[in-house]
């Protein structure tokens, strides 16, 4: 029988190091922004209810125009406080020509009663009938006034400059003092952007402005950036105006409001929006892509490359975006060199070739438009 041996082969070479890009993080100085949803309301909003009753016997606008302070809006018929005004001003002649008259008989009683030509007793009558007579006057002369202001609240004028609403009333409509509703002007320039804000932001900033690093929203006008449902940037610029002195019991929130600049009107009440409102002071950032940081159940991992060409996962911690890279609050320092592409197959101490590349911003990042005066992990941030 012929044996055959087998004969021995030879083990596969071993692949080569995978072959990953390597980059030092981007620095940047920069601030956070911290965002909140709400809405637009009118600056001044006015509620135009008729001071006197009658029917309406003139409208004098068109529904949904801007007016300007002092416009007549509406004329509530004069003709019954014309009359009694009339009768007011008769009053007042009539009260004038007793008055005088009895500052004639108290004068001449007095003169008489040096003489003895007449008691004390009737001369004191005489005062006492100056007295009332011009006691008389004056409350002619009030009555007078009274319909005086009555006629002029005929004319209902505007108030405030803005917009206004379409009427509630039309000629021949009976409107009641104090109940009937007309109209309503809302002044939209400048407007307001109201939102609510968390308690916890509420301890961010004035521990931050007790520290020297962002001054209170209560004292100064922090900028803020507001974008529309239909925008993708934060395009319109306003400043803050009011923080409210307490924080709601019900909801856990504080109210505020910024002001916004709305010269051509295109803002208007009840429109929503999302706002960002200047959340730190500035500070040094690194900045790396989004897609270098691995999540490992709860951790945020990016991998340095160390000696020898050994990868090694990092533990880091993140923050905001800005210029479409993602802000690195800890874990690394500016020389370290992080894998930034070939992570698909990356594990813990892997020989890697290196390849050199480049961290770049993706996106132009909006400075705040007011240096401020640093902070927990806000919503957002811009570059400096």
């Amino acid at each position: 029988m012929l044996l055959v041996g087998a004969c021995g082969s030879e083990p596969p070479p071993a692949p080569p190091p995978q072959t990953a890009t390597i980059a030092t993080p981007l620095e940047r100085v920069v601030v956070d922004w911290d965002e909140y949803i709400g809405r637009f309301v009118a600056d001044e909003d006015v509620q135009l209810i008729a001071r006197v009753s009658g029917p309406i016997s003139r409208v004098a606008f068109r529904d949904g125009r801007d007016v300007r302070k002092g416009d007549l809006l509406f004329v509530i018929d004069q003709r019954p406080f014309r009359a009694t005004l009339a009768e007011a001003e008769a009053s007042v002649a009539s009260a004038r020509a007793s008055l005088a008259n009895a500052q004639s008989q108290a004068t001449r009683g007095q003169e008489l009663v040096d003489f003895d030509a007449i008691s004390r007793e009737e001369a004191d009558n005489l005062s006492a009938t100056l007295r009332s007579a011009r006691a008389t006057l004056a409350g002619a002369e009030a009555r007078r006034q009274a319909a005086q202001l009555d006629l002029s609240f005929t004319e209902v004028r505007a108030p405030i400059s803005g917009r206004i609403s379409n009427r509630l009333v039309d000629v021949g409509d009976f409107v009641t003092a104090g109940q009937t509703e007309l109209t309503r002007i809302m002044r939209v320039n400048p407007i307001r952007f109201s939102f609510d804000g968390a308690e916890s932001f509420y301890l961010k900033y004035i521990r931050q402005d007790a520290e020297g690093q962002r001054r209170s929203s209560r004292y100064t006008a922090n900028p803020v950036e507001i974008q529309l449902a239909d925008e993708s940037e934060f395009r319109w610029r306003g400043r803050m105006e009011f923080l409210n002195n307490g924080i709601s019991p019900d909801t856990g929130t504080i109210q505020a409001y910024a002001i916004v600049d709305n010269a051509d009107g295109f803002l208007v009440p009840g429109m929503f929006g999302r706002a960002r409102l200047l959340g730190s002071g500035t500070y040094k950032a690194m900045l790396v892509p989004d897609e270098a940081i691995l999540t490992d159940q709860t951790r945020k991992l990016v991998y340095v490359l160390g000696k020898d060409n050994k990868v090694a996962p990092r533990p880091v911690t993140t923050g905001p975006m800005v210029e479409g890279l993602r802000v690195i609050r800890d874990g690394i320092v500016p020389t370290e060199r992080i894998v930034i592409d070939g992570l698909a197959r990356m594990q813990p101490g892997m020989v890697v070739t290196p390849r050199k590349g480049q961290i770049k911003a993706r996106a132009k990042g909006d400075a705040p438009i007011a240096q401020p005066t640093t902070a927990p992990a806000p919503a957002q941030a811009t570059a400096r």
